[in-house]
């Protein structure tokens, strides 16, 4: 294998890890800005208050995208397997 194989593996693996990743975490960012933007409005500094309903959506989105998600990286295993002898030296 050589360097510009090796290194095309990996930036491919780190573009699928972002590419699945980033539904859930942008989720998360925007329902602990909505949180928070309440907790000022009510000056409720509750910790509690913010951590569980972002636990919640965190949860929620990794229920509905999880067989997104596992179709994506069944799809990139498929293409790094399947794709070995384009590697080879």
């Amino acid at each position: 294998m050589t360097v510009d194989g090796a290194v095309e593996i990996i930036r491919y693996a780190f573009w699928t890890a972002l590419v699945t990743g980033a539904p859930i975490l942008l989720i998360g960012f925007l329902g602990g800005v909505v949180v928070s933007i309440v907790q000022v409005l009510t000056s409720m500094q509750d910790p509690a208050f913010n951590t569980v309903p972002r636990l919640l959506l965190f949860l929620l989105s990794a229920v509905f995208l999880l067989p997104w998600m596992a179709d994506r990286m069944l799809q990139y295993t498929r293409e790094i397997l399947g794709g070995l002898e384009k590697f080879a030296v």
